[in-house]
């Protein structure tokens, strides 16, 4: 039987979602559509997920058949970035529109608190509730402070509902002692003094699923952000990975890779029993690329984690930057079935995206631009230059050495069309005269895994690319 603090918690949700006057429809397989027309949207948001661990972007030894049938039946996007090759940042850009010259949350923190969104920042959850639509984040939500009603919160920052973890540290624990529902925290007795009875992500999933059932006739948004496959690798069961001849680490992390499926299975399997698979669009992505820590340890290079690219979470190399991007809308978008896209995006799309579909006002300044022209392939790729920021306090293994044991260096890329520039300052600081920094360059088109930098042959298209840098950047505060 679930304890009294987390039944107490599940029966608030449900009781702020509206449960009392939708729970006699729940059961009912029958056809729904919102009552404005306007498509249900759900944002399904890994935490470290490699561009190379889903069957349908190469990867061969873990099971994800779930959002393989995804990217079959809708469209699969091979040219996606990530805001951030860390979380806070990234995760702000896809939330605000704005990338990291321009963003809140530049950073994660570095001896110091948690980066916090503002009264002034503006989410996608802003957007569509302001549209009329119901709204709820489950899972991680990566900004602080823990504290209630705060201008960070989700509940302040265009949310109904909120259950989770409130800052990135928290969402490190995958049997915490507590979470958050709104801005009140809900005690998890059987996960105390190093108790693991209560997988948080399997809570996610069950609360997710329900937010879907007891809103089928609103709109809504879902943002659900389950905190997997990020370190450490803990999991319930290694399964079904416990034969293989692989340390434990990696079994584990495979086993996460392929729970996080069974969840989007889930949620796809409550759209269709609610018989609202057709009026709604599910987007899949990563907050930046994969990863290479935590305890146990495991090989990322036995997964072939980011694929061909170079470098892994914490680079500005496409490694730690390029993530999978799925669009599954076939009954929105018809002739969308086994598409793929390489138009060049980044999560501050997502809003624009999010706002075109759900029929919203967009607010003005934003860096990004909808996808949905991209998804119907009714139009063709749109040139695009991306900018990136990095300014990290971690330091790991294999992400040092592909930076040349720079990775606590100030670092700033931009790629546009086929052309990546990447460039590091001496230092922490960013405001440093340019021939202190060194750059160096990438023709993607004929080198993915950035292995040959082409800087000296192409003295002048690194100082455009520099000067695109400084254009993309705005000093914060």
């Amino acid at each position: 039987m679930p304890h009294k603090g987390l039944s107490a918690s599940r029966r608030r949700f449900l009781f702020w979602s509206g449960a009392a006057a939708a729970g006699a429809a729940l059961g009912s397989s029958a056809a729904h559509a919102s009552v404005s027309g306007r498509p249900n949207i759900v944002v399904v948001l890994a935490d470290d997920l490699g561009y190379g661990e889903l069957g349908s972007y190469g990867q061969r030894l873990i099971s994800t058949p779930n959002l393989d049938a995804l990217a079959a039946e809708g469209v699969r996007f091979t040219q996606a970035y990530a805001g951030a090759p860390v979380c806070a940042p990234s995760r702000c850009t896809l939330l605000t529109g704005l990338h990291t010259g321009h963003a809140t949350v530049r950073q994660n923190p570095e001896d110091g608190p948690q980066g916090s969104l503002t009264d002034a920042d503006t989410t996608f959850g802003n957007v569509l509730r302001d549209a009329g639509y119901r709204t709820a984040v489950i899972g991680k939500w990566g900004f602080g402070p823990e504290e209630p009603d705060q201008p960070s919160s989700p509940r302040r920052r265009g949310f109904d509902e909120f259950f989770g973890y409130v800052t990135h540290g928290h969402a490190h624990e995958y049997f915490p002692d507590q979470l958050w529902h709104n801005d009140e925290r809900i005690p998890i007795p059987e996960n105390r003094d190093g108790a693991a009875r209560v997988f948080a992500p399997d809570l996610f999933a069950e609360l997710a699923t329900d937010f879907i059932a007891h809103h089928r006739d609103d709109p809504f948004l879902l943002f659900y952000t389950p905190n997997l496959p990020h370190a450490p690798q803990e999991v319930p069961s290694d399964e079904p990975y416990s034969d293989r001849p692989w340390p434990q680490g990696d079994r584990a992390h495979a086993a996460q890779i392929t729970r996080l499926d069974g969840y989007v299975g889930r949620v796809m399997e409550s759209l269709r029993h609610n018989g609202i698979a057709e009026n709604t669009i599910v987007l899949f992505a990563s907050d930046n690329g994969g990863h290479e820590e935590g305890r146990p340890t495991f090989d990322p290079e036995r997964f072939r984690s980011n694929g061909a690219l170079r470098g892994y979470k914490r680079n500005l190399y496409d490694g730690g930057i390029r993530v999978p991007l799925l669009a599954w809308a076939p009954g929105l978008l018809p002739g969308t079935v086994g598409r793929v896209s390489d138009q060049v995006c980044a999560f501050w799309d997502l809003l624009p995206t999010l706002a075109d579909f759900g029929g919203a006002r967009v607010p003005e300044g934003l860096d990004g631009i909808s996808l949905r022209p991209a998804m119907s392939g009714t139009a063709p790729a749109v040139p695009r230059t991306l900018y990136f920021y990095r300014r990290e306090p971690g330091v790991t293994e294999r992400a040092n050495a592909e930076d040349g044991g720079r990775l606590r260096h100030v670092a700033e890329a931009v790629r546009r069309d086929g052309w990546k520039a990447v460039r590091f300052a001496p230092g922490r600081e960013h405001d440093v005269p340019d021939e202190q920094w060194q750059v160096e360059l990438y023709d993607l088109d004929a080198d993915m895994s950035e292995r040959h930098d082409v800087a000296a042959q192409h003295p002048s298209v690194v100082r455009e690319l520099v000067a695109e840098m400084h254009s993309a950047w705005v000093s914060p505060g």
